[in-house]
């Protein structure tokens, strides 16, 4: 499992975050607080509060590198 912390704070990083997972064959949780919503759900992210970092947990043991590319412009350092 990957476990990171991503921004999402923008209607079109949302739109653009989904459309960069749902390629993947993995699963992408993002959990806010005791809120847990799948990653590749946009009315989900939405009902989440985007304004801060939410965490994000990957599913997998296959494409860690693809994955973690794929997530590079979300990243909170």
């Amino acid at each position: 499992m990957i476990a990171v912390q991503v921004s999402l704070n923008s209607i079109d990083k949302v739109k653009s975050f989904v459309n960069d997972i749902s390629g993947f064959n993995a699963e992408f949780d993002l959990v806010s607080g005791r809120y847990v919503i799948d990653a590749k759900s946009i009315m989900g992210i939405f009902s989440l509060d985007i304004s801060k970092p939410i965490d994000l947990n990957v599913h997998t043991d296959t494409d860690t590198e693809a994955i973690m590319a794929a997530l590079a412009p979300y990243l909170v350092e």
